[in-house]
């Protein structure tokens, strides 16, 4: 549907709901801009030069950056205000990028921005307000009782395949087969398989400056590929001298071509092509397991024989959200796919991206976060941590680990200065930054990077392929160390494994104390600051948020008055060694002291002691709101039916994710096979008359129950319209019921209208593509705008206007914009000319009443309201005793039409 616009009292809110983006359009292309707020005080800010929209039945936004953009793993976005808009397409100048919205999507803007995964690339990062004395930094742990870092008692072969290009999903140009092997020799029996994938990155280089990288592919005659494949071959050697074989593939064909479309319901990012291309691979490797291991590559055959019965995989970044696509599809692959000959036991995603938020939640996983991290700013890989609390079956642990001082590049070799084969850069560079400035007390050095990434990856390799429990402290929240990654300071918090939640913040839980519910994805952060929490990530593809995402804030002024968090029911504990509780403190902050204490059955108290929290260093460039896992002990509970929180410190900030039971160990391994649902695309047109209705496409495969949390968003801009409810899976379904969407037909022009329904996994469920889009077509040609008589010319003090008229009514609100431009013909009306109530509602900056208009750039919008089909663009003229030749003015047009516009003069004789 289509939301008519509402013209309010409030100029600002008038403003912004008519042609917001025709302003920004208009006065960003000449190097101002507004952003408008939808309160009774207007708020005028600049915004870059280089904003343009094309208007038709559609819209394409352009934004041109002042320099080139590298291509990353994170996706530019555009936004208007908080609400993400989608993700553009990248010219090859990496300057320019377009991105089309359908004609309903823009009707309620405050102010366009381009964003990096949170960051704005349109405006200055905020300046720097921490010095290095402002920075502690932690005291070691404990070592942990062994050390995945330190190298096996293998020797290894490395060597090279490649088996030709292959078409993927998705995309138009075929793809390369190509890795790198790392692998024991000598050795007894078949070895688990580790098998890494890189991330996002330029494809080409031709010469030693960044300027003579490209993103082609195949790469241009004098220019060679990237070999970012390459870059994980420390992690490789290490792990292959303790027994792994490994393989690391090549994706630039894929990072060539997954940049996106251009349209607003583009989620995919080539997520399905690395998966394919990780079971392309992976089925290879199951043949050479086999009877086709005479017909394998030189190295494979040199190499210990794989157990694809045991398989790990690694991706760094957008490498990351495909390894865990991957593992999805390894359990219940698509509707049509094949069942996958391998088991994937565990996977870790260094830095990963996370479209969708849904991980899959029965496989082990760890995700690796960099505290100075330039790319994936948000770290929202916390996302994949953080959507399985509860979703999985199996108990399967989800371990966060987050690395001081080490950035997103460093993680593979060719992407780091000194060590790559093409031009490279350190991603976190800023100057002065006293947290992630090379050479700061924080800060990693590449080799220091590389070596803690590389224990980190062993120690999930031993834990969830290799069954050795030695090595899951390192992983599971209980704050010892590895010395082999040593100087880095490591911190882990987890979920699953053997873990009962007792408290997972909901609308059910009684808070009582100096403390509040709050949604993670709204309202959540403290405003004002400037902190970005990684949980606090909202799901890209709605405009609203998610009522299953609470937490709770705490802000105390004196110590002693306890918060108390008292959930629907009590929960069984036997067994339980100790609570855990995932906590934010601020950054930087230190002591931060609580006294912890539950409540069972009976309403018996028991204390169980105290805990501190530092804040985790920051200058404001880098993301520190990560929850820290604090483990406090506890025995003889037999259920928890309150958790008591008791601050010790004077005053203090603090954020609870949740708390649960814990008890050392894992589960043991179970390979699963949930239903997965997945959700497609359809494209309609409206129709003549009467009343259509459709669906969007919803596919459940596999067999089983579970529930999932869906999303209907009719891209009104108005959060309200956003309809999302649970739905339960049945054994046996093959979809899901959706609401209908009706569509009325007419011969009235009305624009694309774009529907997106986007799926989260609640229980015991799995989400493939996880946003589908219907597009509705209107077959009805736009109606033309004419002027009755472009050039007006009036007496001082009488008012100029121009009549504007439709060919026909439109079925929705038609915008006009006119502003200001200079005029040839001397002189130009000044603001003194004009009436100065008009100039100041129509003003878009501060006003200098002396100067044109041209400089005034006063904004005039009208809206002929469907339906309708004329309006007026007036400029009130005022009269005054000063003799003066005739004065012009000359206006520039902007329609949400896709014709050409006359030019509109206006002459005021005295």
């Amino acid at each position: 549907m289509h939301l008519r616009t509402a013209r309010t009292r409030h100029r600002g809110m008038r403003r912004s709901r008519i042609a917001g983006v025709v302003a920004l359009a208009v006065l960003g292309a000449s190097g101002a801009g507004l952003a408008w707020g939808g309160t009774d005080e207007r708020e005028s800010t600049a915004v870059p030069s280089g904003w343009a929209v094309e208007v038709g039945d559609g819209r394409v936004l352009t934004w041109k950056s002042p320099t080139v953009v590298p291509m990353g793993d994170a996706s530019v976005e555009f936004y208007a205000g908080e609400r993400p808009l989608g993700v553009p397409k990248a010219e090859k100048d990496r300057r320019t990028f377009r991105l089309k919205v359908a004609a309903g999507a823009l009707t309620d803007i405050s102010a366009l921005q381009v964003r990096v995964d949170g960051r704005r690339l349109d405006a200055p990062r905020r300046p720097l307000t921490v010095t290095a004395k402002d920075i502690g930094k932690a005291a070691p742990a404990a070592p942990n009782t062994v050390d995945p870092g330190r190298p096996g008692k293998y020797q290894t072969v490395t060597g090279e395949y490649s088996l030709g290009d292959v078409k993927l999903p998705g995309l138009t140009a075929p793809v390369e087969m190509q890795a790198v092997v790392v692998a024991p020799k000598n050795t007894y029996g078949p070895r688990p398989v580790v098998l890494f994938m890189h991330g996002r990155h330029s494809t080409c280089y031709a010469g030693p400056d960044l300027s003579e990288v490209t993103d082609d592919w195949p790469c241009a005659a004098g220019s060679k590929p990237i070999p970012s494949y390459r870059g994980f071959l420390p992690t490789q050697q290490l792990l292959g001298s303790k027994g792994y074989v490994t393989v690391s593939i090549s994706a630039n064909g894929i990072n060539a071509q997954d940049g996106g479309s251009g349209y607003a319901d583009d989620v995919d990012n080539g997520t399905e092509a690395r998966s394919v291309l990780i079971g392309r691979h992976l089925a290879a490797w199951a043949s050479w397991a086999g009877a086709g291991r005479d017909r394998a590559p030189d190295v494979v055959r040199s190499a210990a024989a794989a157990d694809l019965s045991r398989v790990m995989l690694v991706g760094h970044s957008r490498g990351g959200q495909g390894a865990n696509r991957a593992a999805i599809d390894s359990l219940t692959p698509a509707r049509g796919g094949t069942k996958a000959r391998w088991t994937v036991r565990g996977i870790v995603l260094i830095a990963p991206t996370s479209g969708g938020q849904n991980p899959a939640s029965d496989v082990p996983s760890v995700v690796m976060m960099g505290g100075c991290d330039g790319d994936v700013y948000n770290l929202d890989g916390q996302m994949y941590v953080d959507a399985s609390r509860d979703v999985g079956t199996t108990g399967a642990l989800h371990s966060a680990v987050y690395m001081v001082g080490a950035n997103h590049n460093f993680f593979n070799t060719e992407w780091t200065p000194g060590l790559s084969a093409a031009p490279s850069g350190d991603d976190s560079a800023t100057p002065g930054d006293p947290v992630c400035s090379a050479g700061t007390a924080t800060r990693l050095t590449a080799a220091q990077q590389m070596q803690a990434g590389s224990t980190y990856i062993a120690a999930a390799a031993d834990v969830f392929i290799n069954d050795d429990d030695r090595a899951r402290p390192l992983l599971d929240g209980s704050g010892v160390r590895a010395p082999s990654a040593d100087p880095a300071t490591v911190l882990t918090a987890a979920l699953g494994a053997r873990r009962t939640t007792v408290l997972a913040p909901d609308q059910t839980m009684r808070v009582s104390g100096p403390a509040r519910l709050c949604a993670e994805d709204t309202d959540c952060t403290p405003a004002g600051t400037g902190e970005t929490f990684t949980h606090f990530i909202q799901l890209r593809s709605i405009s609203t948020g998610r009522p299953d995402r609470n937490a709770v804030a705490l802000s105390w002024t004196q110590a002693g008055q306890p918060v108390t968090l008292r959930p629907a029911a009590a929960t069984a504990t036997p067994g339980a060694q100790a609570l855990t509780m995932r906590i934010i403190v601020p950054a930087n902050s230190t002591g931060t002291r609580f006294g912890v204490a539950v409540t069972d059955r009976t309403g018996i108290r028991h204390d169980l002691g105290d805990t501190t929290l530092n804040g985790l260093p920051s200058a404001g460039n880098n993301v520190a709101g990560w929850a820290q896992e604090v483990r406090v002990p506890m025995h003889g509970v037999d259920a928890v039916a309150s958790v008591v929180l008791v601050p010790r410190s004077q005053t203090g900030q603090a954020w609870l994710l949740d708390a649960a039971a814990w008890q050392p160990g894992l589960p043991a391994f179970q390979r699963t096979a949930p239903p997965r649902i997945d959700i497609g695309n359809a494209t309609v047109d409206e129709g003549d008359s009467g009343v259509s209705t459709f669906h969007i496409p919803v596919t459940v495969t596999g067999d089983g129950s579970g529930q999932v949390r869906l999303y209907l968003d009719p891209h009104t801009f108005a959060p309200d319209s956003v309809k999302t409810w649970v739905a339960t899976v049945h054994p046996g379904d093959h979809t899901l019921d959706v609401p209908a969407i009706t569509v009325p037909g007419n011969h009235l022009f009305e624009g694309e209208r774009r529907y997106t329904l986007t799926a989260a996994a609640v229980r015991g469920v799995l989400v493939g593509d996880y946003a589908g889009t219907l597009t509705v077509r209107d077959h009805n040609p736009p109606p033309t705008l004419s002027v009755a008589a472009p050039d007006v010319t009036v007496a001082e003090g009488d008012t100029l206007r121009w009549h504007l008229t439709l060919s026909e009514p439109a079925g929705i609100d038609v915008t006009v914009a006119a502003v200001a431009e200079a005029e040839a013909a001397a002189p130009e009306l000044s603001g003194q000319d004009v009436n100065p109530a008009w100039l100041e509602e129509h003003r878009t900056r501060d006003l200098q009443p002396s100067q044109p208009l041209s400089v005034n750039r006063p904004l005039i919008e009208v809206v002929i309201p469907a339906g309708s089909v004329t309006t007026d663009i007036a400029i009130p003229t005022v009269a005054d005793s000063t003799t003066e030749p005739p004065e012009h003015v000359k206006l520039t047009m902007y329609a949400s039409l896709d014709q050409s516009l006359p030019r509109l003069t206006g002459t005021v004789n005295e």
